[in-house]
């Protein structure tokens, strides 16, 4: 069902959307008291560590999501994961609103991470059994501001290298400087905890389709 997928990766809850079968009694769940890593869907969780951190090594882009006096804001950016420091990076220009809410307390703030891809859409006798494939990682942490320039270089050189690893610095184009790092914000997610999903049908499944239908 559509709604699931959409539900799982933006965190909407809401009662209209979950359809149980008549067949099996569900105990209602407090979900505002689980971990926010607490997968629902425990039938399509992915626990290997080695999975999520292949996914996020590849994933072409995230969303990071902040909140300033209660008030959320989603930047959907390229990004990077650094293994060693199990952190992801990103940059956006010096001023914004990510860099604002971001910098509104110097310890760092939550933040949400996720990244997913989407597969064929499955069809079905009935609209509210349509589904789809998909894979994605929901990551939460602590957001702050890369300040130290050494640190800031680093990490840049992390995402050139990511999107563009057939190009090489000082030879295909000009090393990171000091006076282009001034226009950049350098963002650093800590991650505190992780959760990942995944669903897969065979590849012979009646009628799955890529969207858009010849693209």
């Amino acid at each position: 069902m559509f709604c699931r997928y959409h539900l799982w990766y933006f965190g909407f809850a809401t009662q209209k959307c979950h359809v149980q079968s008549s067949k099996v009694k569900h105990m209602p769940r407090d979900y505002g008291q689980l971990a926010p890593n607490k997968v629902r869907r425990q039938d399509r969780e992915v626990t290997d560590k080695s999975w999520i951190r292949a996914f996020l090594s590849k994933a072409p882009y995230g969303a990071f999501a902040t909140v300033n006096d209660d008030r959320p804001f989603i930047n959907s950016n390229l990004f990077v994961y650094d293994e060693a420091d199990h952190a992801i990076y990103f940059h956006t220009a010096r001023v914004g609103r990510t860099q604002a809410n971001v910098d509104a307390d110097e310890a760092g703030v939550a933040v949400c991470f996720s990244a997913f891809d989407m597969g064929r859409l499955l069809p079905a006798p009935k609209a509210l059994e349509f589904s789809v494939e998909y894979q994605g990682v929901v990551a939460f942490g602590t957001g702050t501001i890369v300040r130290d320039y050494e640190e800031a270089t680093r990490v840049l050189q992390l995402l050139l290298d990511k999107y563009a690893p057939h190009l090489k610095p000082g030879e295909d184009y000009e090393h990171i400087n000091e006076e282009e790092l001034k226009r950049t914000a350098v963002f650093k997610i800590a991650i505190e905890s992780w959760s990942a999903k995944k669903k897969e049908v065979d590849a012979d499944f009646p009628g799955a389709f890529v969207y858009p239908i010849g693209g």
